[in-house]
């Protein structure tokens, strides 16, 4: 497999994410709760029907379709839970790549994304983001024995290896910040993408959430793969939750006090354990969307 590297390549993307995003959607019909076309883009309607659509990256383990195509992971567990707290009772998933789903929450293709995703001043300008959910922290998935001890963003630059990242998170930003070659970074649209490619070794390792590295590592034994050490980048770990369109202020404060009340209860946890959290990755109660987006 031959890939093609560098910023020009990545800058297209980006440019191209906005107009086919509508393009790339599919609804993710009979998601064990509804899946017609009744189900809303906006609170006000899903509030009278009972139905809403959410947008999701297919990313496990935070929001995918399970074995038997039911949609599953963190995010959707969680926004059910607080759904329900809203009389909201059956959502149905809208699926896209991760860097398209601020711009279909946009484009009202759902009522609000629910994928995990970090809190950055960048996203902020044009996304709203919910009360910080959950905490974590970045690892590298490296062949087993990581025999080339990738470790930290510096370790690419020094062996010059070639890694994968998700188009449109942080680790590009990471690895920009850390003086890695662009060429040496490749942003893949998909999870299954990035897994093909360090498996297949045309790409050396992948940058990613240590959560996620920790779930393929689990869910795929025979590919012969580890995950680094977990590290922070920057002063405070990065924070995820769900996001809205700016504007829909009640939504996202009648969501942020249903989420706060799963935390408080304990009930969180429970619904965040089978997908690899653990009381560790709780955000800090006092943390705020504010403050991530100011940073």
């Amino acid at each position: 497999m031959k890939f093609e590297f560098g910023g020009a390549r990545r800058r297209l993307r980006r440019a191209m994410a906005a107009a086919v995003a509508a393009a790339s959607l599919v609804v993710v019909a009979g998601c064990g709760l509804g899946g017609d076309d009744a189900a809303a883009v906006t609170y006000e309607d899903a509030k009278s029907s009972g139905k809403i659509k959410i947008g999701f990256a297919n990313e496990a383990p935070w929001a995918f379709l399970g074995a038997d195509g039911q949609l599953t992971g963190y995010a959707p567990t969680v926004a059910r839970a607080v759904l329900k707290r809203l009389g909201i009772n059956e959502i149905e998933g809208v699926v896209t790549d991760f860097d398209g789903l601020i711009d279909g929450v946009r484009a009202k293709n759902y009522a609000f994304v629910a994928a995990g995703m970090f809190i950055n001043p960048k996203r902020c300008e044009s996304s709203a983001f919910a009360t910080p959910d959950y905490q974590v922290g970045s690892a590298f998935l490296v062949p087993e024995g990581n025999p080339r001890n990738i470790n930290k963003f510096e370790d690419i630059t020094r062996e010059n290896l070639r890694i994968a990242t998700l188009g449109g998170a942080v680790e590009n930003g990471y690895a920009q910040s850390s003086g890695v070659p662009s060429q040496l970074i490749e942003p893949m649209a998909k999870q299954d993408d990035i897994l093909r490619a360090v498996r297949n070794k045309d790409v050396y390792g992948a940058a990613m959430l240590d959560v996620t590295a920790a779930w393929l590592v689990k869910n795929n034994p025979d590919a012969n793969l580890a995950v680094g050490p977990s590290f922070r980048f920057g002063n405070k770990p990065d924070v995820g939750t769900f996001n809205f369109r700016i504007g829909d202020d009640k939504f996202r404060e009648d969501f942020n006090r249903e989420l706060r009340a799963l935390h408080e209860s304990g009930e969180w946890l429970k619904l965040v354990e089978p997908f690899g959290l653990t009381k560790a990755n709780e955000a800090d109660p006092a943390a705020t969307a504010e403050q991530y987006c100011t940073a």
